[in-house]
């Protein structure tokens, strides 16, 4: 029989428990992982007790009490807390999702907190993005024209070709959904995935856009838009209610109407 094992150092064990001394008002348990690639140890979770009436509603809120007062080695990326940068992006209670809109409320029990999945983690809660930003320039996100007959004036669209791009523009790349994404699981060096492709399609759903074919080139192909098989995992977790996966369907449409 084959025996298969888990790669070195790959093993999560328990780590530290942090307990509250004095007498909470209301105790939450956080449950957090925790990874230093400067040591030899393997990743480990750490407890930490918290009394949240000290602290804001939302999980981003308890980690930051938590790195100001009570372990300051934690690591996590944040930035506006608002819910329009991405930074904070990790998976919380199981699910992708941004800790700065995430309420630490809608948790029942221990709330687990770990990095997003399936991404090289550099540190804590902090992955690695090199690597989907290599993807997101692979498309070349920005307007391409092929003519200057517009007299050094701004390209104008309708209100009802603006309204093309509702449901696209607002995508903060967290890549929430694309770490919630089987496909890319298994198949991340190769197909771009949910993220990079609604992505995509924000440049060739622009009518001031004049490279569409050339778009359109670069994506047919079997892995770099066909490992979506609509499981829909993506649409489910945006923490911004988009719908990466009707992205993806219109690429394949606008493809397939070409062809």
């Amino acid at each position: 029989m084959v025996e298969l094992l888990l790669p070195k150092n790959s093993k999560v064990k328990s780590g530290k428990n942090f307990v509250i001394k004095e007498k909470a008002k209301t105790k939450k348990v956080f449950l957090i992982y925790r990874y230093n690639p400067d040591t030899k140890e393997n990743p480990r979770v750490d407890r930490y007790e918290l009394d949240i009436s000290d602290c804001g509603p939302m999980v981003l809120d308890a980690l930051i009490t938590i790195k100001n007062k009570v372990d300051p080695t934690i690591t996590f990326r944040r930035s506006c807390r608002e819910g329009v940068c991405g930074s904070c992006a990790m998976n919380i209670d199981g699910t992708n999702t941004l800790a700065c809109t995430k309420y630490i409320s809608d948790v029942k029990g221990p709330i687990k907190i770990y990095p997003l999945p399936h991404m090289p983690v550099i540190k804590d809660l902090v992955p690695d993005l090199s690597g989907v930003y290599k993807q997101y320039n692979s498309i070349e996100p920005w307007l391409k024209t092929k003519n200057n007959n517009h007299n050094d004036r701004e390209r104008s669209q309708s209100p009802k070709e603006r309204e093309e791009l509702d449901g696209l523009y607002e995508c903060i790349m967290c890549f929430c959904c694309s770490t919630s994404c089987p496909s890319y699981w298994w198949n991340g060096d190769k197909y771009l995935g949910p993220a990079i492709l609604l992505q995509a399609w924000r440049w060739i759903a622009d009518t001031r856009d004049e490279a569409t074919d050339e778009r359109l080139d670069k994506l047919q192909d079997s892995f770099k838009l066909y490992r979506c098989h609509t499981i829909m995992n993506c649409t489910k977790t945006c923490p911004k209610g988009l719908n990466p996966a009707k992205a993806i369907s219109n690429i394949k449409k606008k493809i397939l109407a070409r062809n």
